[in-house]
């Protein structure tokens, strides 16, 4: 027999013969290589003069080891992960016996525990001082753009301290448990732990963010009165993060809807019968489960007075709100980050994406429109922190709400165009994009809709007067710093004590209100580039109805260099 042909010694034609088949049909080329391995808060310009001048300059050399240890690829990948492994229920065991058990992938588990770890459930109140809230919230905003599912336990364990400590015998017992740095997940009685989350429970079938229809009961153990067991039936529609070990509810008490504390667990050691019907599937926020529950007369301790239950939980509804806007704004601030990223890497006609006018245009609005949401969100962060003083008390009332349903309705528009920029690959789900998207809705419904936060606003205003005046000296502290802006806020005086048709106006008010307030601080402290283009484009033009419709004249260049995720 002859020797067997060495297909990869050369033909006549100088090519390998898999080569001469086009088995080789081509290599990669113009595509970005993968944002990640760099420091989330090192390459963020606007927040680190955010935490500087906001009071939480302290706290620097924290956030910057912080940015790194998030933006390694490592560490990312956790929050793909922790989507693409939902959580699944067990509502029994092989035996039989009732468990209501969720289980979450161990990426899930990771992000926990590394935002209980950093403080992201508690700082601001286990070690309360300057700069506190604003360096919370840079944490946050960084963890966020990592993963967002998991913020909500993290979110409400934060935001239900105001609300307990309205109760001290309950404060006392849970307290130091729920701001522990510990995070433990498994699934026994809170008081074995050394460290709790808090969730809560208000939604129903019928009401929605109208919780005065709720229907759940809550029947006194033996004594009425605040601080006191009850005993809870009823249903909720929406529980978020299940394997919570405290739950704050609200229930009809004989004197009226009240607001109670309910463990997962009860001091005996028995499962406590607030069991879990099914898991939501939800379009976005994949990663925290949801739940539909009934509550069978489960036992539950009364916080704050009866009757009064809006009035104690709507401390940790304003908490929630602003971690809704903590929340929003990093997603706004990855999303600029991953389309920045790619279009400076990519070329199509023969040029950079990153160069070419329309798309500078477009990057450049991206870019304003995340620092302005940083800037409000970091500013109602310093008010937090100085609430003694009455103008950041009345500024934190007000612009929490306007906030809130500004900076989470812009978030859908700009995940979208960002996509856009991105192109087709920015549709394929190994990309971050999709997720940023789904996400991108979620803030704006949850803790109360757009309307209900303008009606509060509205409730605002004319509850305490105090609060306008506190926003009008707020942004006459930009006062000659761009003309527009000067007009504008002259014109929403005028706007505001005209109460005819008020609540049919409530949203133009409050998108008035957020767009002055952002333009305001921009004006004050970004550069001047920064201020004029936002200024122009969101008080006097249309851009802020489609973004990329900047005015000539803006400084593209610049604000996009500014924004660019990379260390200067």
């Amino acid at each position: 027999m002859g020797a067997a042909m060495d297909t990869s010694t050369p033909t006549g034609s100088g090519r390998t013969a898999p080569d001469r088949f086009l088995a080789v049909t081509h290599e990669v080329i113009n595509q970005p290589i993968e944002l990640a391995d760099y420091n989330l808060y090192a390459a963020d310009r606007a927040l680190r003069e955010a935490v500087a001048r906001e009071g939480a300059g302290a706290f620097e050399s924290d956030l910057v080891e912080f940015g790194r240890r998030v933006g390694t690829a490592e560490y990312l990948e956790l929050g793909q992960l922790a989507n693409r492994y939902p959580p699944e229920f067990e509502p029994n065991d092989r035996f039989g016996h009732r468990t209501d058990l969720v289980r979450f992938h161990p990426a899930y588990h990771a992000l926990m525990r590394t935002a209980i770890t950093e403080g992201l459930h508690a700082s601001p109140w286990t070690e309360p001082g300057p700069g506190a809230h604003v360096a919370r919230a840079a944490r946050y905003y960084l963890q966020a753009q990592v993963e967002a599912g998991h913020g909500c336990p993290i979110t409400m364990t934060f935001a239900a301290i105001p609300s307990l400590r309205l109760q001290p015998d309950l404060a006392v017992l849970w307290e130091a448990k729920i701001t522990s740095r510990v995070y433990d997940p498994s699934n026994r009685p809170g008081h074995e732990k050394s460290g709790v989350t808090v969730g809560m429970a208000m939604t129903e079938k019928q009401g929605g963010s109208d919780v005065r229809a709720n229907t759940t009961r809550a029947y006194p153990v033996s004594s009425p009165g605040p601080g006191q067991p009850y005993e809870l039936v009823g249903h909720k529609f929406f529980v978020s993060a299940p394997m919570c070990d405290l739950f704050l509810v609200l229930a009809q008490a004989p004197g009226g809807l009240t607001c109670f504390l309910l463990p997962r667990w009860r001091p005996d050691g028995s499962k406590n019968p607030m069991q879990l019907q099914r898991l939501k599937r939800k379009m976005g926020n994949v990663s925290n489960a949801s739940a539909e529950t009934e509550l069978r007369g489960a036992l539950a301790w009364m916080v704050g007075e009866e009757g009064r239950g809006v009035r104690t939980i709507i401390e940790m509804v304003a908490m929630t709100r602003f971690d809704c806007m903590i929340g929003s704004s990093a997603g706004m601030r990855m999303a600029a980050s991953q389309a920045l990223h790619h279009c400076s890497q990519r070329s199509a006609f023969g040029h950079l994406l990153v160069d070419q006018p329309l798309m500078q245009n477009v990057l450049a609005d991206l870019a304003l429109e995340s620092e302005a949401a940083l800037a409000l969100t970091m500013r109602i962060a310093r008010a937090l922190d100085r609430r003694v003083d009455e103008h950041e008390d009345c500024l934190a009332r007000l612009c929490t709400a306007v906030g809130k349903y500004w900076i989470c309705k812009r978030v859908a528009s700009h995940a979208v165009e960002a996509m856009e920029c991105i192109g087709g690959s920015g549709v394929m789900e190994d990309s971050p994009m999709p997720r940023l998207f789904r996400e991108s809705p979620v803030n704006a419904i949850w803790e109360g809709s757009g309307n209900v936060q303008c009606l509060d606003a509205l409730r605002a205003i004319r509850k305490t007067p105090a609060v306008v005046q506190a926003y009008f000296d707020e942004v006459a502290r930009s006062r000659g710093g761009h003309a527009s802006l000067d007009r504008h806020i002259g014109e929403l005086r005028g706007e505001l004590r005209d109460g005819a048709d008020i609540e049919y106006r409530a949203r133009d008010l409050v998108d008035r209100m957020a767009a002055i307030l952002q333009a305001a601080l921009l004006v004050q402290h970004a550069p001047g580039w920064v201020a004029d283009a936002f200024c122009r484009s969101r008080l006097d033009g249309v851009g802020h109805h489609q973004f990329g419709a900047l005015p000539a004249g803006v400084e593209f260049g610049r604000i996009i260099e500014r924004a660019m995720p990379r260390e200067a």
